[in-house]
């Protein structure tokens, strides 16, 4: 005698929805890679990283993330965009002109 087929014990909720087939909503996910695998061919992941993050896990939880440059400008870009001194300075000056204290560009003697 067979047993009873079981329900899952998940809720489809909770379940990952699979992305439709032609679509492209995929490629903006970062890949996830296990530890290990980074660890045994480090420069094929970095080539991947260049067009994309890779999340790397240890024991199936994201642990760090693999950023790749395709270039040296953009890797000067990355570095800008996270400075801590140039990250205050475009807040500063997204409130200025908040605040009518910018001056347009047509203002601006040549």
């Amino acid at each position: 005698m067979t047993s009873p087929k079981q329900k899952s014990k998940s809720s489809r909720l909770s379940r990952r929805p699979r992305p439709r087939r032609g679509s492209t909503s995929r490629a903006s996910l970062p890949r996830r890679v296990a530890l290990a695998k980074v660890k045994d061919d480090l420069s094929r992941y970095l080539r991947l990283a260049e067009s994309g993050e890779v999340v790397i896990t240890r024991h199936g939880r994201a642990a760090g993330v693999l950023i790749g440059f395709g270039s040296e400008e953009d890797w000067f870009d990355y570095r800008l965009e996270h400075h801590p001194e140039f990250r205050r300075r475009i807040q500063k000056a997204r409130a200025d002109i908040a605040a009518g204290r910018g001056i347009r560009l047509e203002d601006i003697p040549r």
